[in-house]
């Protein structure tokens, strides 16, 4: 069967189960988008992967595994989502040690995680993207743009509900206050605040 590159087109809130969220994945050179229902903690820890300007002050799980990866040697080359049974995706990492090649399985969510931090490429299989790929609309891209904005929504260093946190109350703020809120954050490892944060400051430029 002939695989197909996917590369990540966004995060957005699942419609279909509370506190979890929905990877959109692309294909490469088409027009399909594979959504994959991931949690809240795996939707984290991709959006800092995509982040390039956020450095956790302590690594994170997934991090974990790079360094220890790193230590021994052990490269990831590529992910592989090769399997759809009853809405539940399955993955596999390739990864290579010293020229011997290994097949480890893997939840989905966290081969994506590793793949963005080894900058593995991750394919699935025609007959998948097939049974599983739709096709968005210009409206439902927009919808996925901004519900992958709204994801970091949080309070903790702003002292308020989360209700009182939007986008006017960021716009409030100048450059410099953000740029403080954000190093904070990060400190206080509220990566969701810090993705927030960063999106605002990015729209500034």
């Amino acid at each position: 069967m002939s695989l197909i590159r996917l590369n990540i087109k966004g995060i957005s809130y699942s419609q279909t189960q509370s506190g979890a969220y929905a990877l959109i994945m692309s294909e490469e050179n088409g027009k399909r988008k594979l959504p994959i229902v991931i949690g809240a903690f795996e939707a984290q820890s991709i959006a800092i992967a995509l982040e390039k300007d956020i450095r956790p002050p302590r690594p994170l799980t997934h991090d974990l595994f790079k360094n220890f990866a790193d230590c021994f040697g052990v490269i990831v080359k590529q992910v592989i989502i090769h399997k759809l049974v009853d809405g539940v995706f399955y993955s596999s990492l390739i990864c290579e040690n010293d020229s011997k090649e290994e097949i480890i399985d893997a939840r989905t969510s966290d081969a994506i995680s590793l793949a963005l931090r080894f900058s593995a490429p991750i394919f699935t299989y025609k007959n998948i993207l097939e049974k599983a790929g739709v096709i968005l609309n210009i409206d439902s891209e927009k919808e996925v743009e901004k519900n992958e904005k709204e994801l970091v929504l949080k309070d903790k260093e702003l002292k308020k509900s989360k209700a009182d946190i939007n986008d006017d109350f960021f716009k409030k703020k100048s450059v410099s206050e953000l740029k403080n809120l954000l190093k904070k954050a990060v400190q206080e490892e509220d990566y969701e605040l810090a993705v927030k944060l960063r999106d605002e400051i990015s729209k500034r430029k």
